[in-house]
């Protein structure tokens, strides 16, 4: 059996044993984060591997950790954020209720990201943001606010440059050799787990930012995916992805108009 035949059955099987869907993932992206699994487990093949999590059931978590997180960091791409506070800050004004989705939050920098640019511009009272991923791990880190302090200078060097108008350091405080943000900005963060391959809409949302998340993603994936922040937009809202991440050749480029030229989008009817 070749090796496509033996990662579909695996996959499969992951699914059906512990509900964590990944058969929509990039072929070249799985095998690769599955075969250096593999090396770290010491196990010689994918049978193994899968009766390895059916035998200690903590394993299959730690599948999923290393499996589904990307790498990340705050106010990534600064201009995107810049484009943000052009674009989509004035439109997000007009709500009484702002509502924002950041799907495939990973560790949570981005949804604080998005926190403090609420801040900045008075909206963060009434705004919720809600940040979810598929890996449970990632979403607890997520909620907790802390992150090591080696990477504070990268984290102040993006803000600066997202056009950040305060000092960073006015939202966390040392910890332990970490920082933690402040209770202002995740009191109006909500963290929960959420499968974009399996699971539906759950609310309404002015924005949405998926930002290198559906890179790893097949094509088929990512259209039902599309269809999803479709369905979740209101009218007018906006969608963010990630710089190597488009709707030119989605079904759906007609119902969505470029602004700019970073990657948001806007629903139109």
């Amino acid at each position: 059996m070749d090796i496509d035949s033996q990662l579909d059955i695996f996959l499969f099987r992951f699914l059906e044993e512990f509900g964590y869907d990944f058969t929509g993932y990039s072929r070249d992206s799985i095998q690769r984060r599955i075969l250096r699994i593999m090396s770290l487990w010491k196990v010689s093949d994918l049978e193994e591997l899968l009766d390895r999590m059916l035998m200690e059931k903590t394993l299959a978590g730690d599948f999923v950790q290393q499996v589904s997180v990307p790498l990340t960091t705050m106010f990534r791409d600064p201009a995107f954020f810049l484009a943000l506070r052009q674009h989509v800050i004035p439109f997000l004004s007009t709500f009484p209720l702002i509502r924002v989705w950041v799907a495939g939050c990973s560790t949570g920098e981005e949804a604080y990201s998005m926190a403090i640019l609420l801040n900045e511009s008075g909206l963060l009272e009434r705004s919720l943001i809600y940040s979810t991923d598929l890996n449970p791990v990632s979403v607890e880190r997520a909620s907790m606010g802390l992150f090591p302090l080696e990477n504070l200078g990268e984290f102040a060097d993006n803000y600066v440059s997202s056009g950040g108008t305060r000092d960073l350091s006015e939202y966390y405080s040392p910890k332990l050799g970490s920082i933690s943000f402040n209770d202002e900005l995740r009191s109006r963060m909500v963290f929960s787990t959420h499968n974009l391959a399996s699971d539906s809409s759950f609310n309404s949302f002015q924005l949405i930012l998926c930002r290198n998340v559906l890179i790893y993603f097949r094509r088929s994936l990512q259209g039902s995916v599309m269809e999803l922040f479709h369905t979740s937009l209101e009218n007018g809202g906006f969608l963010g992805l990630g710089p190597k991440e488009t709707l030119l050749f989605s079904s759906l480029r007609d119902r969505f108009q470029q602004v700019g030229d970073q990657k948001i989008w806007r629903k139109i009817n």
